[in-house]
């Protein structure tokens, strides 16, 4: 058993990670996607099974694998009934949970670490692995409180009003030296579990509980698809630690692979928004919204009968999707309309902003869940430099990523935003419930520019009427 477990696990471990990193770079284009996730798959099966039989957990005998088979079956129903149930709009907050079901599962482990480590070896324990461990309940933490009211902003459901913490910056960095200084205590002091150390691991542990909550309450919801990305990352570098801590190789790739793509995917979404990491974790990002004084131009709205006049004509569209799209679930009726623009001879594109929606690639998953085909989807830098030659931009439910005073007003609090330029197209469609500011509560001069015609109501149905238009030719 011990030449198994020196020789043949570390090599299975090196063949899972092998699939793990294949399918992450399959995961990259959307006509290799599904084959990435499938070698993914593969890859978690051969750690799984390799876990399983691992002497430790042989030790265990039955009782032990019963557990295990018990905590697996009741976590793969909650998770199957859940994603069955939840609707596409509220994917982003699933998701937010999902990243914080990870750093709780990674703070777990440590916990049951440290107390496995302290009764076996007492004194002896590594200076590493109490590192390690103290890391992981940390970031673990972090990940776990944040997620939570990453979720609770965008389902509605907690800190509906904008929340204020007077010295924000202050208050977290007391936190952080106090949660650094119990992993100090665990680390350094040689004494029984029941005393210093165990003081110390609960220090850790609920400071920075507390600070994962500090750190995201005060940013706006708007902002969320960063947030959700950088605590992705934060639960895979958790994960990553809690496999140093219990010498376990596929985790620590599999949690490097998952915080390296998050920290990645965050910096392209800072950029999107023109905000540093600095400002997204000291600064009061999306915290301040702009009241606005209201626009003196009244907007000119359309109906759907004579907007497809326009469109009956056009030879160029583009649609440019936001949030509004999700909510009235149109993306099936945007590709119903889209077929038949391409059947009248219309050339048709998708310009997608980075954080359009309320998670990366919001858009995306939408569009691609009604067939879209993915050479459509443009990012806003391919788009902009075709807008201007577009006969019609179709903005759906979207606002700060098509907002003029990204780039014009420099009090906005968007100003230097990249934007999808839609003001640029002959003609502007936008469709919208209401004469609303949308969720950030900014105005958009977009609405009242002389080529745009608004188009009030659901744009589910508004889109419905339109498709009718084009069959009842």
């Amino acid at each position: 058993m011990k030449a198994y477990n020196d020789l043949i696990v570390p090599i299975l471990y090196m063949i899972s990670s092998i699939f793990f990193i294949r399918g992450i770079k399959l995961l990259g284009k959307a006509d290799t996607a599904r084959k990435g996730n499938a070698y993914s798959a593969v890859g978690m099966a051969i750690a799984c099974i390799t876990v399983l039989t691992e002497s430790e957990v042989i030790k265990g005998g039955l009782t032990g694998y019963v557990a295990i088979a018990a905590s697996v079956l009741v976590g793969a129903v909650i998770g199957a009934v859940w994603s069955k149930k939840v609707e596409m709009t509220g994917m982003p907050e699933l998701v937010a949970l999902f990243n914080g079901f990870g750093g709780l599962s990674s703070l777990l482990v440590a916990l049951s670490q440290f107390i496995v480590d302290d009764t076996a070896r007492g004194a002896d324990k590594e200076i590493f692995t109490s590192i390690t461990l103290g890391l992981t309940i940390a970031i673990g933490a972090i990940a776990f409180t944040g997620s939570v009211v990453a979720w609770g902003k965008l389902s509605g459901k907690m800190f509906k009003k904008q929340i204020r913490i007077p010295a924000k910056n202050q208050v977290n960095a007391i936190l952080l030296v106090i949660g650094l200084a119990g992993i100090v205590i665990y680390t350094l002091n040689p004494s029984a579990i029941n005393n210093a150390e165990f003081i110390g691991v609960c220090i850790t542990t609920v400071v920075f509980l507390i600070l994962g909550l500090t750190m995201v309450v005060t940013i706006g919801g708007g902002d969320m698809p960063v947030i959700i990305s950088l605590l992705n990352a934060f639960s895979g570098l958790a994960a990553a630690f809690a496999g140093f801590a219990i010498s376990n190789t596929v985790l620590v790739v599999s949690g490097c692979l998952v915080g390296a793509s998050g920290l990645i995917l965050t910096l392209i979404m800072c950029k999107a928004m023109n905000r540093t990491l600095y400002a997204l974790l000291f600064g009061t990002f999306g915290a301040k919204k702009a009241k606005g004084d209201g626009v003196a131009k009244e907007p000119k709205s359309i109906s759907p009968e004579d907007a497809y006049l326009i469109l009956e004509a056009a030879n160029s569209v583009c649609f440019v999707p936001g949030y509004g799209m999700a909510v009235a679930q149109a993306q099936h009726t945007v590709k119903e309309l889209a077929d038949r623009l391409e059947a009248n001879g219309a050339e048709v594109n998708y310009a997608i902003h980075s954080v359009a929606g309320r998670m990366p690639g919001h858009m995306n998953v939408l569009l691609a869940e009604a067939n879209v085909p993915y050479e459509q989807l443009k990012t806003g830098d391919e788009m902009n430099a075709q807008m201007s030659m577009q006969d019609v931009a179709i903005v759906i439910g979207a606002n700060d990523v098509v907002n003029p005073d990204a780039e014009t007003d420099e009090s906005s609090p968007i100003y230097g935003m990249p934007i999808i330029k839609a003001y640029e197209a002959r003609t502007v469609f936008v469709l919208k419930r209401g004469a609303g500011t949308g969720f950030s509560g900014i105005q958009n001069p977009l609405f009242t520019n002389d080529n745009t015609l608004m188009i009030y109501g659901d744009a589910k149905q508004t889109l419905a009427q339109l498709v009718s238009e084009f069959d009842d030719e």
